[in-house]
């Protein structure tokens, strides 16, 4: 960090340089008064000004007034030195803006505190600054995108009750919640939730059922890939005591009635055996069932969802799933599109990961570095937002930094990519068993093109190349 140091006495002003320099490895800018101060801070910018309060002509407060006075300077940080019994004066200080004082003689321990400090509120006033040149940059763009921009970074977390911090970043998920909260005020209604593996299905379910938090009814989950068909039926309805061997004396209720006044899910609902569909199909039509063995009616009252990652039309060209049960299940419809086809969220769900495993892992993650960003959204995610989650997860896991870099993600199969651009540089990992050289023209083009703002005629330019041959090389 650069630090301007203004101090009249020259013995002691050399002794805080030396030891901002060679203990804290600091650069530092010596002046003997205010006045030279002032006229080095019209050409260039400190983050940290360090300044003694008694001095000739101008003191110490008068130019932190001056400084806070001034909008290019009002961001530094300034800190008063002064000596013991001129308290008021240090209060003084306070009160026109100084970040901090310091007692003379000055203790070393406490001015290396606080320039740690200093330095760490720099950072984050950097990192705000590009945020706000950021959002400048996007003013030439519509108002829905700046909007929605500005929705994503600031990372507005929806809280679910029963779901836990639920991250609404794209125009889909935005629907997907409206549509959740109208299914949620009608139990009566069945509802299929469609897509891929990792989308988060379960999630929007306990948005249906919880609704805002008006609920304490149960949500009993099946998956219906993981039971045994044998066991299903008994899992499904359960059983009356003695009704087969091995069962339980006193029997077992089953899943439907442990969810009474709330919503069983169903989850995975196309793996389940085809001779329990027409079961299924008579519970949902008459809303009532029998326990395995028994001869007691029970009235149900539940809430049924559920969940798929096939398609279910095939599954019943195959046989292996009734057209009616898709009838009845899908009265109320939710299709979950893939995390590729919501590239907005895909930024901002890493960001709201970063954030939440650096806490649960005491680490020091802060921010996506633009290499990574770049890397996230040129990924496929085929296991969808959960597998964004065990990305950010395991990288968090395994390092730690303020900012998330390429290099952290070499936990992914065949490590991260070869070669990144960040910061119009080209960054080449070597570590690798194998580099391919088309993973190096293609970022070289991709950041070229960033560069020039996807100006296809620019980039070819500045590549020497024509603006055919660029065009191959981006089918390619």
């Amino acid at each position: 960090m650069n630090i301007l140091l203004v101090d009249d006495d020259q013995l002691s002003r050399n002794s805080l340089a030396n030891f901002l320099v060679d203990f804290l490895g600091h650069s530092v800018t010596e002046c003997s008064n205010a006045r030279e101060a002032l006229n080095i801070l019209e050409k260039e910018y400190y983050p940290m000004l360090l300044t003694d309060l008694m001095m000739p002509e101008m003191n110490g407060i008068e130019l932190l007034k001056q400084i806070k006075q001034n909008e290019r300077l009002r961001s530094m940080d300034v800190v008063i030195i002064t000596g013991f019994g001129k308290m008021s004066s240090a209060i003084d200080a306070l009160r026109a803006g100084a970040y901090d004082y310091l007692l003379k003689p000055i203790n070393v321990d406490e001015l290396a505190f606080v320039v740690e400090k200093i330095a760490n509120h720099q950072d984050l006033i950097h990192e705000n600054l590009e945020l706000r040149t950021h959002f400048d940059q996007k003013l030439s763009q519509t108002t829905k995108e700046i909007q929605d921009r500005l929705h994503n970074l600031q990372s507005v977390f929806a809280e679910i009750v029963g779901v836990g911090k639920v991250g609404i970043f794209s125009e889909a998920m935005k629907k997907i919640t409206a549509t959740a909260g109208k299914f949620h005020k009608d139990r009566s209604i069945p509802v299929l939730i469609q897509g891929e593996t990792g989308t988060g299905k379960e999630i929007v379910a306990r948005m249906i059922h919880f609704g805002k938090g008006d609920t304490t009814s149960p949500f009993i989950c099946i998956n219906c890939s993981a039971i045994s068909p044998t066991l299903f039926e008994s899992e499904l309805f359960g059983y009356e005591g003695g009704s087969y061997t091995g069962s339980k004396q006193k029997g077992m209720p089953g899943k439907l009635e442990l969810a009474q006044g709330g919503t069983i899910f169903l989850d995975e609902i196309g793996d389940m055996p085809v001779e329990m569909q027409p079961k299924l199909l008579r519970v949902l039509q008459d809303k009532e069932m029998y326990r395995i063995g028994g001869i007691k009616k029970i009235k149900l009252d539940v809430r049924v969802i559920c969940a798929t990652n096939q398609d279910l039309n095939r599954l019943i060209e195959n046989g292996r799933f009734r057209r009616d049960l898709l009838f009845r299940i899908n009265t109320g419809s939710i299709t979950i599109p893939p995390l590729r086809e919501q590239k907005e969220a895909i930024v901002p769900l890493a960001g709201m990961f970063l954030t939440r495993f650096t806490e649960q892992k005491k680490k020091r993650f802060r921010y996506l570095s633009k290499g990574v960003i770049e890397i996230l959204e040129n990924r496929a995610w085929e296991g969808n937002i959960r597998d964004l989650e065990h990305t950010i997860e395991v990288a968090v896991l395994l390092h730690d930094d303020i900012e998330l870099k390429p290099h952290h993600l070499t936990h992914w199969d065949g490590g991260a990519e070869a070669v990144y651009a960040e910061n119009d540089e080209i960054h080449i990992d070597l570590s690798r068993e194998s580099f391919p050289m088309r993973e190096l023209e293609r970022q070289i083009v991709n950041a070229v093109l960033k560069k020039f703002g996807g100006n296809k005629s620019k980039a070819a330019q500045y590549l020497e190349i024509s603006r055919f041959t660029l065009r191959n090389k981006l089918q390619d």
